[in-house]
């Protein structure tokens, strides 16, 4: 009998045992489920309230760049849209009351910029509307490639390669050829040209993709870039420019044409003292995460409705870390 008794307490305590640990395991899981959904609504919320506050970024920009517009004048590096954001605390802008701030979150902090993109040279001139590469803008890849030390080979690579994937097709007939590459949109891209990565990333300062075909701003412009929009130019006559404009920005092209030794010519199509189109650029920092955005926008004049339009953005989730 009392062999019988210990036996059945020990059956009793072994099921208390496995009745214990099933009570835990649930426990634990329910728990987990809990926290897992607490952790993917702060998440959310976090990436509602970032996408809300680089929003209001863009639109800051665009406000400034509509109030430029109904100044007036030239475009230059001494406009309020010329200014950067320093990287601010967020709560500097916003009137908050610390004694009935409840928010325990963390702090975020904003920065930003707005850059010409007729600054740069503009890629979308190589290929004319036949889909044609116009000799004159070659040479003028040629020389700015030469000033950023890229490989010879590199401005007939990209003009054959631009002109292949915009008039979808390729001069190769052969059974080995393939087929036209993805037409670019971004510098970043050009490495579907078959450019390598290192390559693209020496270019990326001094080229840019626009929808259309567009002049330098010579306001804004490097020398580099000026060396490429003006034919015969020289880096000694291009940082004599950049330097004139510091003191008092080109107001036309006459006067940017007074700059220029005898002989050569700034022509309208190919250099200017306005621009269109702009690059917005924010930057969020939360924690140890950030979020950039860049943003490509078309500034348009009062006979098309005096707004500016976003015509790409593009958004990048980093950790400080990669930075």
């Amino acid at each position: 009998m009392t062999a019988t008794r210990r036996r059945q307490g020990g059956a009793a305590l072994l099921l208390a045992l496995v009745i214990m640990t099933l009570v835990a395991t649930l426990a634990a899981g329910m728990v987990w489920q809990q926290t897992r959904s607490v952790d993917v609504e702060a998440a959310e919320r976090a990436s509602a309230q970032a996408e809300w506050i680089l929003n209001g970024a863009l639109d800051w920009a665009r406000l400034i760049l509509r109030e430029d517009t109904r100044s007036g004048g030239p475009d230059h590096l001494g406009e309020p849209w010329a200014t950067p954001l320093a990287e601010s605390r967020l709560s500097s802008f916003l009137a908050v009351d610390p004694e009935n701030n409840a928010d325990g979150g963390p702090e975020a902090f904003l920065s930003g910029a707005i850059v010409d993109a007729q600054s740069r040279y503009n890629l979308r001139n190589l290929v004319d509307g036949e889909n044609k590469v116009v000799p004159t803008e070659l040479r003028a890849l040629e020389r700015l490639c030469d000033a950023a030390g890229l490989p010879t080979d590199t401005p007939a690579r990209l003009a054959e390669g631009l002109r292949a994937a915009w008039s979808g097709a390729v001069e190769d007939t052969s059974s080995d050829a393939t087929g036209p590459p993805l037409p670019p949109t971004r510098v970043a891209q050009l490495v579907w040209l078959g450019l390598d990565a290192t390559t693209v990333a020496k270019l990326e300062p001094y080229v840019t993709l626009l929808p259309v075909r567009t002049p330098v701003n010579a306001n804004t412009a490097s020398r580099e870039v000026l060396l490429a929009a003006i034919d015969g130019l020289d880096l000694a006559t291009a940082e004599r420019l950049v330097q004139t404009r510091q003191r008092e920005p080109f107001d036309s092209l006459e006067a940017i044409r007074k700059q220029l030794p005898e002989g050569l010519k700034a022509e309208e199509t190919r250099i200017g003292f306005r621009t269109s189109y702009f690059f917005v650029y924010g930057r969020l920092r939360l924690d140890e995460r950030v979020l950039e955005e860049r943003s490509l926008v078309e500034r348009r004049g009062a006979d098309r409705g005096l707004d500016v339009v976003a015509l790409q953005r593009e958004r990048h989730n980093l950790q400080l870390s990669e930075r």
